[in-house]
C-alpha cells in the first residue's frame, strides 16, 4: 500500500486515537502550520507544545517520529521542488475517510499557524480562508462516485501547497520566541496563563454542527 511509502501507516499507528485531536492528519496539519512560522521543534520543544495543547505525553518512538517529520516538513516547505505532501490515507481507503482526513489536515494547518502567531502578509488571509472552507467540507453519500473522487483530487491539489505559500520568504523564528509556549512558560513561572483565546478563535475553522 502507498500508506507504507508515504509514512501514513506509522503515523496512524502512533497518533490514532488521541482524543485531543480529530485524527493523525490534523496533527500533521498542526505540525505543518507551526513550521510555516517557526524552526522545526526539537523533541523537548514538542513535549512542551503537546503539554500546552493538553495532549497526553507520547512515548519515545512517537516523539521521534514527530520530531523527524517536523524536520522533513520544514525542508519540504522550503524546497524548490514543491514536493510537500499532507499526511493522508491513500486511495485504498474509502473516499469518506480521505475527505475527512483532508478536512482535518486543513483545520490543523490553520490552528498551528495561528498558535505560532504567524502574521498574515498580503493576500494570506484568502489562503487561510481557503483552508477553513475545506476544513468545513462535509461528505455526502451521493459524493461516493467517480465525480466525488475527482472533486477530492481537485481539493487536494488546491490546498496542498498553501503551506508552501505561507512559509516561503518568511523568517523562521525559534520555537521559544514564538507564542507557542507562552502557556507553558507561564506555568513554569507560576504566573497567570496568557490568554490566546482570540488567536485560537481567529484561526479555528467553524465547522457545521
Amino acid at each position: 500500500m502507498q500508506d507504507d511509502i508515504s509514512g501514513w501507516s506509522d503515523w496512524s499507528q502512533n497518533f490514532d486515537g488521541i482524543e485531543e485531536i480529530s485524527s493523525p492528519s490534523e496533527l500533521h496539519g498542526l505540525l505543518t502550520g507551526i513550521v510555516c512560522v517557526t524552526e522545526a521543534p526539537t523533541r523537548d520543544e514538542w513535549l512542551q507544545i503537546l503539554s500546552t495543547l493538553n495532549i497526553p505525553k507520547m512515548d519515545d518512538d512517537a516523539l521521534a517520529l514527530l520530531t523527524e517529520e517536523g524536520e522533513d516538513v520544514a525542508h519540504a516547505l522550503n524546497d524548490d521542488e514543491l514536493d510537500y505532501l499532507p499526511m493522508l490515507p491513500d486511495d485504498e481507503h474509502f473516499l469518506v475517510e480521505r475527505v475527512q482526513a483532508l478536512a482535518d489536515w486543513c483545520a490543523g494547518v490553520v490552528l498551528g499557524f495561528g498558535l505560532a502567531s504567524g502574521h498574515l502578509r498580503n493576500d494570506e488571509q484568502e489562503l487561510i480562508e481557503h483552508l477553513q472552507d475545506v476544513a468545513a467540507v462535509e461528505f455526502d453519500e451521493s459524493d461516493n462516485d467517480e465525480e466525488g473522487e475527482m472533486s477530492y483530487q481537485e481539493l487536494f491539489e488546491f490546498v496542498r501547497l498553501i503551506p508552501v505559500s505561507l512559509s516561503v520568504g518568511r523568517k523562521k523564528v525559534p520555537v521559544n520566541e514564538s507564542s507557542l509556549l507562552q502557556h507553558f512558560q507561564a506555568k513554569l513561572k507560576n504566573a497567570p496563563q496568557l490568554d490566546n483565546e482570540n488567536v485560537v478563535e481567529m484561526f479555528t475553522p467553524h465547522r457545521p454542527s
